[in-house]
């Protein structure tokens, strides 16, 4: 099977067919820091240090100078991460912007533009061709619309728009922004088109065979509130379970801007580190230590259990191998089945955004539950009760 590595992940990530945990190389998902440290005062090595700390492997600060893009490159080498570049110069004459940073150690990626619509997308092919005519190694990246965006009144608006992205750009990936946790006064309620939108990317990304990308939110403005962990996992962890091999967050760093009234972000305007930082942390942490469940392997189906399945997603029709039992009493539950080499994962989400999930599991002997640290130990030790907090998911391991 053909292999697809993007080296800038720090040459472990091979997308199809890892088999990642049979090597001495230990796994890593990628996680991006989308809006991150700004050109400046603040563009310091101790900066820096402190994103890596919070489990960053990428960092995105939207520098528009040459000189200042440059400096991210080099603080990003110094701390051990990547730098997605951009700057006036890569639009303005991209062949010989390449030229100057394509063998930077700091370099990750080529931004371009965030969500095009599908009148722009014959122009973005062409700069990204312009881009790999000079570089092959690092790829162009960009960001899309999510599927409840006004452009896109039907799901078959989307998946066109995908399509079109896929044909007209043509990038070694597909990175879209949902932020699904919305509240408005005291109520907090999850977006109708979270999973149809991972359906849609999903369908994409395994049509194209590309690795998709995809978010969680970390910073309130708008109709969004101040994360919680509990809300990032929901977000990151069905993003996990649809298959996605890079994680993104926005922001980092709270934006400069009085539109949406940004706020809450992991790093405040002040440059103070708030709650989130924190969080964040914690959650990459965790999910670090999960990475050789998900880092290039293979989704082989997603359902959902309950009486009320989420809009475009599908009802699991059957127990998953080696389960004797798995009842949620009618709540909801995501369930996707994932195989990486000869290791083969059932993931079980609780899909609310308000509420813990109480399930009934019992397994065969075969089975082993994947802990948060990442051990792991016979699920038949367990159960048959299981309690889920929002978000939360349980893993299970076969060999096959």
């Amino acid at each position: 099977m053909k292999r697809f590595l993007l080296p800038f992940l720090g040459g472990i990530v091979c997308m199809f067919a890892s088999c990642s945990h049979k090597t001495m190389v230990r796994p890593e998902i990628p996680i991006l820091a989308w809006y991150s440290i700004p050109d400046g005062e603040n563009a310091t090595e101790e900066r820096y240090q402190e994103l890596k700390d919070a489990g960053f492997t990428l960092t995105f600060g939207h520098i528009y100078t040459m000189e200042g893009a440059m400096k991210a490159l080099d603080l990003s080498a110094r701390v051990g991460i990547k730098s997605v570049f951009m700057c006036n110069e890569l639009e303005k004459d991209p062949e010989e912007t390449v030229k100057k940073v394509k063998n930077h150690p700091g370099l990750g990626a080529y931004f371009l533009r965030d969500e095009p619509d599908n009148n722009g997308l014959e122009e973005l092919g062409k700069w990204a061709r312009r881009i790999e005519s000079i570089d092959t190694e690092h790829p162009c990246y960009l960001n899309l619309f999510p599927r409840h965006a006004a452009l896109f009144p039907k799901s078959e608006d989307y998946a066109e728009h995908l399509r079109l992205f896929s044909e007209k750009v043509n990038l070694p990936q597909i990175s879209y922004d949902h932020y699904p946790v919305n509240k408005s006064g005291d109520t907090v309620a999850l977006s109708p088109y979270f999973y149809e939108n991972l359906e849609l990317v999903r369908a994409e990304a395994r049509r194209t065979n590309k690795p998709f990308w995809a978010f969680s939110l970390s910073t309130a403005h708008g109709p969004y509130p101040i994360a919680t962990i509990d809300h990032m996992r929901l977000q990151m962890y069905a993003n996990l379970a649809y298959g996605a091999q890079c994680l993104q967050y926005f922001t980092y760093w709270n934006p400069d801007t009085q539109v949406w009234d940004f706020n809450n972000a992991p790093i405040t305007l002040e440059g103070k580190r708030s709650p989130a930082y924190e969080l964040v942390r914690e959650l990459n942490q965790e999910l670090q230590k999960r990475a050789d469940v998900f880092v290039g392997s293979k989704v082989e189906s997603v359902y959902h259990i309950g009486e009320h399945i989420p809009l475009g997603t599908h009802q699991m029709p059957a127990l998953p191998a080696h389960f004797l039992e798995l009842d949620t009493q009618g709540k909801g539950a995501l369930v996707s089945t994932l195989k990486n080499c000869d290791q083969c994962y059932v993931v079980i989400q609780n899909t609310s955004a308000n509420h813990p999930l109480e399930l009934n599991i019992r397994t065969d002997e075969t089975l082993k539950l994947v802990r948060r640290d990442g051990s792991r130990v016979q699920a038949n030790k367990y159960g048959p009760l299981f309690i889920l907090t929002v978000g939360d998911v349980l893993i299970f391991n076969y060999q096959q």
